[in-house]
């Protein structure tokens, strides 16, 4: 008898990347017209530009499961050292390169070895990243966001979260993600997701007697 396990996730997996396409789509027309100014604010990211970061972004969609491994070896698996590497290479000569080359990537379903849902979650975090410091506010659909904050309380997979909020009650004031046990913190689901990705500034969006504790063990991160 055929296992049905593998077939069921790949169609969660595809059902995954045209929430990730839609994502992409929306933070390329967010930042069309921006200064070079504002190309070079900092980000979220520490140490990062916005400008920075979408390349960050582009590179993660371009590195497929070979290449990646090639990076990480040739890096000889200084992880810093290969999303740095990365980074550069899809940076280009100008914010406008920048920007084109992340369009290019909008439909791709290239990805280094983690679950399309990862990469869902790299595509939201790291668009907020950008657009909190610029000012830019994106309504993100309600469901694509407790999706993504649901893989991001069960895993510590590609950013501690599941550690960061172990102990706290996770409850959404503006969709139907909640988690856990514990001292509460409550606010809107796309705060709920930076600050347990460890973005402390949107603890600031956030009320109940935990959100001092997750503040606490919020650091700066990409």
């Amino acid at each position: 008898m055929t296992d049905p396990a593998p077939a069921a996730g790949r169609r969660r997996e595809s059902g995954v990347w045209p929430l990730i396409h839609a994502e992409r789509a929306a933070l390329a027309a967010d930042l069309a017209e921006l200064t070079d100014e504002q190309w070079a604010t900092p980000s979220l990211c520490a140490g990062l530009t916005v400008r920075e970061v979408l390349a960050h972004l582009t590179a993660g969609a371009s590195l497929n499961t070979v290449r990646w491994m090639a990076g990480v070896i040739r890096c000889r698996f200084d992880f810093d050292r290969q999303v740095a590497l990365r980074l550069a290479e899809q940076l280009g000569a100008t914010p406008g390169d920048t920007l084109d080359r992340f369009r290019r990537i909008v439909p791709s379903t290239t990805k280094p070895p983690l679950p399309a849902l990862a990469m869902l979650g790299e595509t939201i975090v790291h668009g907020e990243d950008i657009r909190r410091p610029l000012g830019i506010r994106r309504d993100h659909p309600a469901d694509v966001v407790a999706r993504t904050a649901e893989f991001y309380r069960g895993s510590d997979l590609t950013v501690l979260a599941k550690g960061r909020v172990g102990g706290l009650r996770l409850v959404a004031d503006d969709g139907p993600f909640t988690s856990g046990s514990g001292p509460l913190v409550s606010g809107p689901t796309v705060a709920l997701i930076m600050a347990m990705t460890g973005r402390g500034t949107y603890c600031d969006d956030l009320e109940g007697d935990g959100v001092e504790t997750l503040r606490g063990r919020c650091a700066p991160r990409r």
